[in-house]
């Protein structure tokens, strides 16, 4: 059974007098600070207007019960950031909608908007101290889930390696195990210490695998597996009939029809506002590279996108002139397995834009890309003609939807990821892909951008 941490039961209070806090901080904001700059046409009682912020606040805490703000389950923090979102979006909507049947409830736009920003901001604020103290007393060795991680494999001593080198995570590693008989001969008469199991094994038999559920179904042990994801296959089929003749379709992705539309075009809003934001680092950025070496700020590096359609790609110059040419004579430094080059020290990089690729700033203008429809904001990295020709036959599913500017493996947090590795991570986002999904992927990529790669 899943171990509670012990600042889990300071979410709710705390979300309570954030969302009370937020609503008082918006009537100063209105009735004192800015109403020497703005005039108060519609005033409201400070008393008629708390008890209305004191009754929303608790309809607010259902709607983060009923998201699943509340759930034992750990979330990262940009996925609580995305429900706090969505659930203070709705809140808000269900008050404009009572507003407009009772003009008298809330006679400013001002303060509902201003309510709906500050609820969002100072509920995450208070989730991230939670996070903070939560983080801090794992770093301790406290409040820290003791689990078994059975299977013997690259994929089993990754995550214990990665378990133990990171306790903020919230899990404790108290065995590695080959196998279920090694499980009920150490652990058999001691089940009750172990709040989950991990089957990290994926060519596991049947038999072991059903002998492991039953023995976490008989302790109340929560069961977890790591899938062999070389052998994904087509997430859906779908049931078609031609004249009464069934016929199935194996359906790679999700992104057909309205949802891809969909996608479309909120990459193309999406992109074009951060072109916008983004539009002094345009200025700038091409000054430096023209400064630190000779030739062009930008560059178009010829690129396969969905469906094998070759493109080409925006970039900032990072590397010297004519540096394709050096690519063949660096070929024996590839530090990575698979079709793809990696060199930790590349001779080619200029000097300022090593700084600039740390931080994937020269990767910016592959939006003009999304504004013209050849890449999305998430999706599969790119990869070159030559390295295409080396896919594997499961590569190929990559190119089934249009490449990204980050995605999964991009957010991974590990640097080291092979190019298999990658693969697997594009392949499950493209199976399972949702607009959720995508939301979490861009506030994640937030972070990793800003942590510097080594």
């Amino acid at each position: 059974m899943r171990k509670v941490p012990l600042l889990f039961f300071f979410k709710v209070p705390l979300d309570w007098l954030m969302l009370v806090f937020s609503g008082i901080f918006v009537y100063w904001l209105r009735f004192f600070l800015l109403k020497d700059f703005f005039p108060v046409v519609f005033e409201i009682k400070f008393i008629d207007y708390f008890l209305i912020i004191f009754s929303a606040s608790f309809i607010w805490l259902g709607l983060f019960a009923l998201s699943g703000l509340y759930r034992t389950r750990r979330l990262h923090f940009s996925q609580e950031v995305l429900k706090v979102f969505l659930v203070c979006t709705i809140g808000i909507l269900l008050v404009l909608l009572t507003s407009f049947f009772r003009r008298e409830l809330i006679p400013s736009r001002f303060i509902i908007v201003s309510v709906w920003f500050f609820s969002i901001f100072f509920v995450c604020l208070g989730r991230l101290i939670i996070h903070y103290f939560q983080n801090l007393r794992f770093s301790q060795g406290k409040d820290l889930e003791p689990i078994v991680v059975i299977g013997k494999t690259d994929i089993g001593e990754k995550l214990v390696k990665l378990l133990k080198e990171n306790p903020n995570l919230g899990y404790k590693v108290i065995d590695y195990l080959s196998s279920e008989k090694e499980l009920q001969e150490k652990w058999r008469h001691r089940a009750r210490e172990i709040s989950q199991i991990i089957q990290a094994d994926p060519s596991f038999e049947f038999n072991e695998l059903r002998k492991i559920i039953d023995f976490c179904v008989d302790n109340q042990i929560i069961f977890q597996y790591i899938p062999n994801l070389f052998r994904l296959s087509t997430s859906k089929i779908n049931l078609n009939f031609l004249s009464g003749i069934p016929v199935m379709e194996f359906v790679e992705t999700s992104l057909v029809g309205w949802n891809r539309f969909l996608k479309d075009i909120f990459d193309f809003i999406a992109a074009s506002i951060l072109v916008v934001l983004l539009s002094p680092v345009f200025l700038v950025v091409p000054l430096i590279i023209k400064l630190d070496s000779p030739g062009p700020a930008f560059v178009r590096l010829e690129r396969i996108g969905e469906r094998g359609k070759v493109f080409k790609l925006w970039k900032f110059r990072s590397m010297i002139k004519d540096a394709h040419k050096l690519k063949e004579k660096l070929a024996k430094f590839n530090e990575r397995k698979g079709p793809l080059f990696k060199m930790k020290n590349d001779p080619r990089i200029t000097r300022v834009v090593k700084i600039l690729r740390r931080t994937s700033i020269d990767e910016l203008p592959q939006l003009f890309n999304v504004l013209r429809g050849e890449m999305s904001l998430i999706g599969p990295r790119p990869h070159e003609p030559n390295e295409v020709a080396r896919y594997q036959i499961w590569h190929k599913r990559l190119l089934n939807i249009k490449p990204g500017i980050t995605g999964l493996a991009q957010i991974s947090g590990r640097s080291d990821l092979s190019f298999d590795e990658e693969a697997r991570l594009d392949i499950y986002y493209l199976q399972n892909w949702s607009f959720i999904l995508d939301l979490e992927i861009l506030i994640k990529t937030i972070p990793a951008v800003l942590r510097p790669a080594p």
